[in-house]
């Protein structure tokens, strides 16, 4: 099975993607290319690699996940292959991989050098395009390249905890406006050790957890639909602490990013008590 996933910034209404599969296609006619998303925030990594993490263990090991993300090589930025958690990702060397690992060190990491097997007006889409088709036909990570041991680390919009706090930020609205933060249940659980607690952003504050976006007790004479529009925070499937509004809709009841005011890279924090 020759699965081939595609993350960019280029967006649709030009023929960027379209030329992308094509490109794919003529290489390896019977790629089953998944799109992901073409709508990451221009050159966003942080943004870039939750939608991956969230994203890429829906399918079968052994996926080849391309990222066109500031894929651009320079001298700084090299092109590589990873190899992690059985999927193979190939993207620019620009830090994208680190958030994605979490700082965890992959199974493989091949730097790519092969321009001296591609026509010389090649661009470097051309040349991940031609990595993603060889490993998607089961070539060999020997061939692309040298093997490297370490990824660009990336530190920014990275969640840290300060005696009783936790800072972190806003990483992600997605489509219904709700607002994905940089906070694990792990680190929560961890720092937390069952304490009350408070998150804060801006002047607004949550006390409880919700288990979902439903998760409210329903008072005798009301109903579920008495509480659209409230806030609300929980853990996401991928895990990380997200702040929303039930049933929130952008032309009735308001969004997180509308009604509350957030914004990408929002410092939202945790307080134990």
């Amino acid at each position: 099975m020759s699965i081939i996933t595609l993350t960019t910034d280029f967006g649709l209404k030009d023929h960027f993607v379209g030329a992308l599969k094509g490109k794919i296609l003529s290489q390896l006619p019977e790629a089953q290319i998944i799109d992901i998303s073409h709508n990451i925030d221009l050159f966003n990594i942080s943004e870039a690699s939750y939608v991956i993490n969230v994203a890429y263990n829906s399918f079968p090991k052994d996926s080849v996940h391309f990222i066109g993300v500031d894929s651009e090589s320079t001298i700084h930025t090299k092109h590589i292959v990873v190899y992690w958690n059985n999927h193979y990702f190939v993207c620019a060397d620009n830090g994208i991989m680190s958030l994605i690992c979490q700082n965890q060190k992959p199974e493989t990491i091949i730097e790519i050098d092969i321009k001296d097997r591609m026509p010389q007006t090649a661009s470097d889409l051309d040349m991940l395009i031609a990595v993603s088709c060889h490993i998607a036909k089961g070539g060999q990570l020997s061939a692309l390249g040298k093997k490297i041991d370490q990824l660009k680390p990336q530190n920014q919009l990275q969640a840290v905890a300060e005696n009783d706090t936790i800072r972190g930020n806003v990483i992600y609205i997605d489509h219904f406006g709700n607002c994905i933060t940089n906070i694990s249940k792990e680190m929560f659980a961890n720092i937390g050790n069952d304490r009350s607690f408070e998150i804060r952003f801006g002047t607004k504050n949550i006390k409880k957890i919700h288990r979902s976006y439903s998760d409210f007790n329903v008072r005798e004479g009301y109903t579920l639909k008495e509480y659209e529009g409230e806030k609300l925070a929980l853990f996401n499937e991928a895990g990380f602490l997200e702040i929303a509004i039930y049933k929130s809709n952008p032309n009735t009841t308001g969004t997180a990013k509308s009604l509350l005011g957030l914004k990408y890279r929002d410092v939202v924090s945790v307080v134990f008590k």
